[in-house]
């Protein structure tokens, strides 16, 4: 076994978290699909199948590094909201949590000197940057737009998409 049953236990549990976040954007996005804004419910079905490709990538580092693999108990998920602002700010705490889940993750495995889990989690730590800065722009966009404005927010999104509102600041 490649890695302590500690460290199997925490990845199970984040497994858990990961599964739980894509109901939750699941359901975040059907509520946008029942108020006639199929922009917004894409999005958030594109958020909810990456959740799910998270959980699975880390499913498969459980499994191949000999740790036993346990799916925890999964919360429903919040599915009625005021305004699509409670929406977008429920999924930029959703992926907040996980950013601080990911850095324990992380913490725990340099305090458990495994470096294989380190560098497996590195990945994570990096792609909860763009989660969380993804998130960030889409509130700001949706408060900025208003509830009168949502019809903007969904042409902005057909026209641009998210990964379009943020430069890359490091493109060569």
């Amino acid at each position: 076994m490649l890695i302590s049953k500690n460290l199997t236990a925490a990845l199970n549990e984040q497994i858990g978290y990961e599964f739980f976040t894509s109901m939750q954007y699941t359901a975040i996005a059907c509520y946008f699909g029942t108020e006639a804004l199929p922009e917004l419910a894409k999005h958030f079905t594109l958020q909810a199948e990456e959740e799910r490709t998270h959980a699975l990538k880390l499913v498969n580092y459980v499994v191949d590094s000999g740790g036993k693999m346990i799916i925890p108990p999964i919360p429903s998920p919040q599915s009625d909201f005021k305004t699509a602002e409670e929406a977008c700010k429920l999924a930029l705490d959703s992926e907040m949590e996980v950013t601080r889940k990911i850095n324990g993750l992380v913490d725990l495995a340099i305090e458990e000197k495994d470096h294989l889990a380190q560098n497996f989690l590195q990945w994570f730590v990096n792609e909860q940057m763009e989660e969380v800065s993804t998130a960030e722009t889409l509130l700001r966009i949706v408060q900025r737009a208003g509830e009168a404005g949502l019809l903007l927010v969904e042409d902005y999104l057909a026209r641009n998409g998210l990964a379009a509102s943020t430069p890359d600041l490091n493109a060569q």
